[in-house]
């Protein structure tokens, strides 16, 4: 894949489209965990149940990053889109009409294909129109993703109280696919396809050891925004929160990703090693579960900050970290669909993993202990990251 210049009208609607298609990659997610007591009400579910609609949309969408390329070398970037929108708006508005859990899990796992579709033609198609700018438009474009994480996280208990309907709460977010296809399809005479649109192989890092380092970096940093977007929601219900005030602390959480996704890669963007600021990152979510753990209400704010603010900026600096490996806009984008690949597959396990020990154990602390320690891991990791020995590792 080449990079494409772009008029700047036509990047501006590019950019603005990008941004609605983003906001569609969590709702159908986010909207779940504030909801879960209500749902458990009317649908038989154990809490490793529960887990289940949050990893197996994240274990699919790491899947169909590498079939799905296929499919999107064969459509194009656009067609492939608008055929994604479509599967997540069709998988959210389901929801209305399903009584099970088995359906409740097929329509999760629906949505997170045609996440995973969008997710992995979006960093190569950034790097390939925004060339010159590239966290600056990653940050923009993750940070919409975590702003429809908090629309939902936030609104979707206020729909449910208005119409006294968990199903409406959770099937409403299918009118941003629409706003979205409208947007993106109105595009498509403005916007030529890219040359061999799609990504490169991802076979080609199967063997690289650098690759696989980044896959589990993003894979363990993943983990941790799985398992709050899925838990801290139910672990405040629990400590005596209503569903409507837990579904706020979690909105205000995502929102403070949203800060931190646009902040963060701006300030990385100044700098060609990055480690500090990742570190920095890293250091305020180990904060954040520690004062979850050892003080809930005490300062309640604060630990939902802390965590929102590293979550928020650890999420695009690791896809911005694997971007930076390679100057090619087509090999960088087959790298980062190999990263998110296998990265999903290993953060969709943590959210059974927490929900296993919440069942066996009768809390989320420990799950909240080991994701600390996750987190001290990843410090270590980090400093491997020198970009001066880029070349070395990535040809």
């Amino acid at each position: 894949m080449e990079t494409v210049h772009t008029r700047p009208t036509t990047a501006l609607w590019l950019m603005i489209s990008i941004v609605l298609v983003a906001l569609n990659l969590r709702p159908s997610m986010a909207a779940v965990g504030p909801l879960l007591s209500s749902i458990r009400g009317e649908v038989p579910l154990s809490f490793s149940s529960a887990s289940l609609l949050t990893m197996l949309p994240v274990m699919a969408m790491g899947l169909a990053m590498f079939f799905g390329m296929g499919l999107a070398k064969r459509f194009g970037e656009h067609r492939s889109i608008v055929l994604s929108l479509v599967v997540i708006g069709l998988a959210t508005v389901s929801r209305l009409f399903l009584d099970s859990a088995l359906e409740l899990i097929i329509s999760a796992v629906a949505a997170g294909l045609g996440i995973a579709m969008i997710q992995a033609l979006m960093p190569a198609l950034i790097k390939s129109r925004f060339s010159d700018n590239v966290s600056l438009f990653m940050g923009l474009y993750v940070t919409a993703i975590m702003g429809g994480a908090a629309l939902a996280a936030s609104f979707s208990p206020f729909v449910q109280v208005q119409t006294g309907s968990w199903r409406i709460g959770l099937a409403i977010w299918a009118m941003l696919a629409v706003l979205a296809l409208v947007f993106w399809y109105a595009q498509r005479s403005a916007l030529p396809p890219l040359p061999q649109a799609g990504l490169g192989p991802q076979e080609a890092f199967f063997g690289n050891r650098r690759a696989w380092l980044l896959a589990i970096f993003f894979g363990l940093g993943t983990a941790s925004y799985t398992c709050v977007l899925a838990w801290l929601a139910p672990y405040y219900v629990e400590q005596g929160l209503s569903e409507q005030s837990a579904g706020l602390l979690l909105g205000f959480l995502t929102a403070m990703e949203v800060v931190s996704g646009l902040i963060t890669p701006a300030i990385a963007n100044r700098r060609q090693d990055k480690r500090g600021v990742v570190a920095v990152l890293l250091v305020l979510i180990i904060a954040g579960f520690c004062g979850l753990i050892l003080s809930p209400h005490s300062l309640r704010l604060l630990w939902p900050c802390l965590l929102g603010l590293g979550i928020g900026g650890l999420f695009p600096m690791s896809l911005i970290l694997s971007l930076d490996h390679l100057d090619n806009p087509r090999r960088a984008g087959g790298l980062t669909a190999f990263v998110q690949g296998i990265g999903y597959l290993i953060a969709g396990l943590s959210p059974l993993v927490a929900g296993m020990i919440r069942d066996q154990l009768g809390s989320f602390e420990w799950a909240w202990w080991s994701l600390t320690a996750v987190m001290v891991l990843m410090l270590l990791i980090v400093l491997r990251f020198d970009p001066r020995h880029y070349a070395r590792h990535i040809q």
